[in-house]
């Protein structure tokens, strides 16, 4: 069995704005949860609590209990680097760093983690890569910028980056939002490869997307969990209306 994490009574705000008002929500271990909802919902702030983001931002708290299997993610000692490091993400727009090649963008996290052997990272950074859907396409091109290749190849590239430190969680803040539909569908592909490694929630603002890539999918509206279920279910018979208007395209 794979690894899940457990959201009991979360909270978020940022200053004096709540913005996460009480969710409860499991994601299931080796699938994919998708996260809808409007713009401005806290879907994106939802997937930052989880991996300890959230609390990058000045001003930003948070109250209520994740769970990585039994682990308590906020314990006071539990160090947030090491969170980060188990439950990766990758984000809206690709973001390889833009002074280091293809190979040191992968090889960023492992150095950080002390790995300094060549033959070592050399076998991470082409597992990551290749885990990645990636390596036949750059395996002659190691040296180059990671910023020289196309948007989709720079999405995967990023997702390689965050696969080398070997998480046990991916999350995926809309990842496909600048990439077009070519590149957009080899993430896909690549999404039901991951998750028979990993467990992996993404959030689409795309519900096509969310129907064909995810098993189970909650959307959020104004900061609440609105409906969670199945996802076939919830797209063929929801039971909340609100969550009907928003599939059928009543607003949002």
């Amino acid at each position: 069995m794979g690894d899940g994490i457990y959201v009991r009574r979360l909270k978020a705000w940022f200053g004096p704005a709540q913005v996460i008002k009480g969710v409860d929500l499991t994601v299931a271990p080796n699938a994919v949860t998708a996260i809808i909802g409007p713009s401005g919902c806290g879907k994106s702030t939802f997937i930052r609590c989880l991996n300890r983001m959230h609390e990058t931002v000045p001003a930003a708290r948070v109250e209520g209990e994740v769970f990585l299997n039994d682990e308590d993610l906020y314990a006071p000692g539990m160090d947030p680097v090491e969170v980060r490091r188990r439950i990766g993400m990758v984000f809206q727009k690709p973001n390889p760093f833009p002074t280091m090649s293809i190979f040191d963008n992968v090889a960023a996290g492992l150095r950080l983690a002390g790995v300094r052997r060549r033959p070592v990272l050399q076998g991470e950074v082409e597992r990551a890569l290749t885990h990645a859907a990636l390596w036949d396409e750059v395996k002659d091109d190691l040296d180059k910028s990671g910023v020289s290749l196309s948007g989709g190849q720079q999405q995967r590239l990023c997702i390689a980056r965050a696969l080398a430190v070997d998480p046990q969680i991916l999350l995926m803040d809309e990842p496909c939002s600048a990439l077009d539909p070519i590149a957009t569908a080899k993430i896909e592909e690549l999404i039901h490869v991951l998750k028979k490694d990993l467990t992996i929630a993404i959030v689409t603002h795309n519900m096509q997307q969310a129907a064909r890539v995810s098993e189970w999918t909650g959307f959020f509206l104004l900061g609440e969990l609105v409906e969670f279920g199945v996802t076939k279910e919830m797209f063929t018979t929801p039971h909340d209306q609100r969550t009907e208007d928003y599939i059928t395209g009543r607003f949002g």
